[in-house]
């Protein structure tokens, strides 16, 4: 039995396309992170060269994951591949250890106060439910199989 497509509206391709490119953000942030300069680290305050070198070496590879894992999910809603959905449940997964880490066992909030730590990781976790839940719309109507 053939999988059938149904042909997607205009909109599912300009989300896709929005949804890639932040997915592009996402993987040229975590890169420019994980190739910081020790000059460019040295001009951090000291409160985050300290967070950094706390970091465990698994933090860094969940944020690999999460932008890594997001672009592949945008690529694959262009290509109309049900693995969208896969990627985007890894990405979102991977956002929320990222996360809760960084919450749960740094002081971040309580020295940066909680709209500048919570604003952005907020809003990445909210774009990465929507990415989920567009990709599982997406799979019932048929747009990607």
């Amino acid at each position: 039995m053939a999988n059938l497509r149904a042909t997607p509206p205009v909109w599912f391709w300009v989300v896709a396309i929005v949804v890639t490119l932040w997915g592009v953000v996402g993987v040229f942030a975590f890169y420019t992170d994980a190739a910081m300069s020790d000059s460019v680290k040295a001009q951090l305050s000291e409160y985050d060269r300290n967070l950094r070198a706390s970091q465990p070496t698994w933090f860094v590879w969940l944020y690999a994951v999460a932008t890594i894992s997001g672009l592949l999910g945008g690529i694959a809603l262009l290509a109309r591949s049900a693995l969208a959905r896969v990627f985007f449940i890894l990405s979102l997964v991977s956002v929320i250890l990222q996360f809760g880490w960084v919450f749960a066992a740094t002081d971040l909030i309580a020295v940066k106060g909680f709209v500048v730590a919570c604003a952005f990781p907020i809003f990445i976790a909210i774009v990465a439910v929507f990415q989920v839940w567009f990709a599982g719309l997406a799979r019932k109507r048929a747009w990607i199989v």
